[in-house]
């Protein structure tokens, strides 16, 4: 896994020094653009496509707001890596075993401890007792993926000087506890959006201060809302669910039949939120991704998507050209 990402660090390498030294600062007078990235798992890899065709058109963007996959995708552009940058990390990883935190070398072994952890078929399910302040487990305590975005992040290309400006970010996470919406716009970006892709009861929640955070989707899976408060104009939202809102796919899918939401999960916030948020943004793309789930990150499924969203972001071409004569392109 490590051979594969320093690769990656290396294609990007190339193709980024041709964008070093600009900057992203905008012309004070037009006006700003928000650009909205909504959760799905596996299904991200369409928005990558949208996103590559937007850029082509040469959308500036000025704010960007995610939910869970859309927060990964959105915390990195916002750090400098552009579509094709996304496009190949997600072409090259093997994201279930990224995500899973499974001991490849542990697979062959039904039960075994090692350094305090203990594994099941190489998964983490428990820590030991007295090895330290993470004795609070989750199925998959997430500490691969976590690992992965610090590096991305400390590896980025406004780190690194290739760019300038960090785009004002923000994603969304649902502190579990309070049972709130948490909108998480400063301290670590790896630490903000691991906790707004942990999918409850299949992810370790993440504690921050008096809060436990977990999927964002849980309550807002397109956050048009949080992007406009940033101080988006224009939205462009991109939108990941399909025939509206699929409970199928949603993170509360999880939570049926757990008796201390159920009350909550009656209620459902989150369509409530969902079915305003899509109507407020000016651009909504939503790729039409048929059959395919939050699951499949196997290669045949990430190249099929990321080619139906460039080709979704296509039929949008005339909507973003016009954008793009409204607002100019900032640079």
């Amino acid at each position: 896994m490590k051979k594969v990402f320093f690769v990656f660090l290396m294609i990007i390498c190339c193709g980024l020094n041709s964008i070093a030294q600009q900057t992203t600062k905008a012309p004070a007078s037009r006006p700003k653009i928000g650009l909205v990235l909504g959760g799905g798992g596996a299904k991200g890899a369409a928005a990558v496509g949208v996103l590559k065709e937007i850029e082509r058109v040469g959308i500036p963007i000025d704010y960007i707001a995610g939910t869970s996959i859309g927060s990964i995708i959105g915390g990195l552009y916002a750090k400098g890596y552009r579509a094709n940058d996304i496009d190949t990390l997600f072409r090259s990883q093997d994201w279930l075993s990224l995500m899973a935190d499974r001991d490849t070398t542990l697979m062959g072994k039904v039960f075994k401890e090692e350094d305090g952890v203990y594994y099941l078929f190489g998964f983490p399910v428990r820590r030991k007792a007295g090895t330290g302040a993470n004795e609070a487990f989750g199925l998959l305590h997430g500490d691969h993926i976590y690992n992965f975005l610090d590096t991305l992040v400390a590896h980025s290309p406004v780190q690194r000087g290739l760019q300038q400006k960090v785009i004002p970010f923000a994603c969304v996470a649902f502190d579990i506890r309070k049972q709130q919406e948490i909108v998480i716009d400063t301290g670590s970006l790896a630490r903000n959006m691991r906790a707004s892709m942990a999918i409850p009861g299949v992810f370790k929640p993440i504690l921050l201060d008096t809060m436990t955070l977990v999927d964002g989707g849980m309550i807002n899976n397109l956050p048009v809302d949080v992007v406009r408060k940033m101080g988006a104009d224009i939205v462009i939202a991109i939108d990941l669910q399909q025939n509206k809102h699929d409970d199928y796919h949603s993170p509360l899918a999880f939570l049926k039949g757990m008796g201390g939401v159920l009350d909550w999960l009656a209620e459902r916030p989150d369509i409530k939120k969902y079915n305003v948020n899509r109507t407020q943004a000016d651009i909504y793309i939503n790729p039409n991704l048929g059959s395919y789930s939050v699951k499949d990150f196997n290669v045949k499924a990430i190249k099929d998507m990321i080619r139906i969203g460039e080709e979704t972001g296509k039929q949008y071409q005339r909507q973003l050209t016009e954008l793009l004569s409204k607002v100019g392109k900032g640079s």
